[in-house]
């Protein structure tokens, strides 16, 4: 059976984000590096950070993207060489330096300004919010009506949408009172994947072109499309595209299994990508995050 590497995007980060690789001198370079961008050490300060600054969106993303970056790092020798990275929202940033198509460095940059970009073109109550429990179609129809924009379409009838925060909360008001699950508002402050955030994918696009690409050492499978690249490159135009655009990550996971990945690991922060995995009860998901230590980790990765 296939694994497949997911990494995470925002919205899930803690306090212990980086615990499990303290003493691991392989991640060292990747956290000293976060830390350089950050001006703050990411093992030590994360207990000092409030909840509006560990979910600020540039810091949000740098360490979503260093969470990903330590963990293949440290777990690299142990992950099957046919292994296919997939990444969720800035997640596939993350994917690009696990694959090694940019260095760690280099994705940390681009994720820093990738952040800055977002930030420069969001507007000041923009945000997310999910809905769960309800079509697709009557989605639409409330992002119509309360002039929001689908972002993410997740398995099981989990919707990421975009907009102003007052627009969204409406929207999950709606949503609950025709029978929605669950609504609520998400704590990222950008309007992702949607329109509203054009300026951004451009000025990314600059920034991404000026970074040469290498040869993938890991098989790539992007959300654009959805496509799996092994052995060339993917265009930087469509990671950057899919900052203004939704992300249907339904279709990668079907991808996924498609190519006969049955198994996957989610490096985090959090274990929302393997939830969503589990709950369509065709592949064996686990996150980092579930496990007490990295032997453990090693050890489910390495099973047949």
């Amino acid at each position: 059976m296939s694994l497949a590497v997911l990494c995470s995007g925002q919205g899930r980060q803690e306090r212990g984000l980086f615990a499990m690789f303290a003493g691991e001198p392989a991640a060292r370079p990747v956290l000293a590096a976060t830390a350089a961008r950050l001006g703050w050490d990411s093992l030590s300060h994360l207990d000092r950070l409030s909840d509006a600054e560990l979910f600020a969106n540039r810091t949000g993303q740098l360490l979503c993207v260093a969470r990903a970056l330590a963990a293949v790092a440290v777990l690299d020798e142990v992950l099957p060489p046919d292994a296919i990275v997939a990444g969720y929202s800035v997640g596939e940033l993350a994917a690009w330096g696990v694959t090694g198509l940019w260095s760690p460095s280099e994705t940390l940059d681009l994720a820093d300004g990738r952040a800055r970009a977002m930030d420069a073109a969001s507007g000041a109550d923009d945000g997310l919010a999910y809905v769960r429990g309800l079509p697709l179609d009557q989605v639409e129809a409330l992002a119509a009506r309360f002039g929001c924009e689908i972002a993410i379409v997740n398995p099981d009838r989990l919707t990421i949408l975009g907009g102003v925060t007052a627009d969204l909360t409406a929207l999950c008001e709606a949503a609950l009172a025709g029978g929605a699950l669950r609504a609520a508002p998400m704590p990222v402050h950008v309007a992702s994947h949607t329109s509203r955030l054009a300026a951004a994918a451009d000025d990314f696009l600059d920034r991404a072109r000026a970074i040469p690409v290498r040869r993938p050492r890991r098989a790539l499978m992007s959300a654009t499309g959805p496509r799996l690249y092994r052995a060339v490159a993917p265009d930087v135009a469509s990671l950057a595209g899919q900052i203004a655009t939704a992300i249907d990550w339904n279709a990668v996971l079907d991808a996924l299994y498609e190519r006969g990945v049955r198994r996957l690991i989610e490096f985090g922060p959090g274990q929302s990508l393997a939830t969503m995995a589990r709950g369509q009860s065709r592949f064996d998901a686990r996150a980092l995050d579930e496990f007490d230590g990295l032997a453990g980790v090693a050890a489910w990765i390495g099973k047949v």
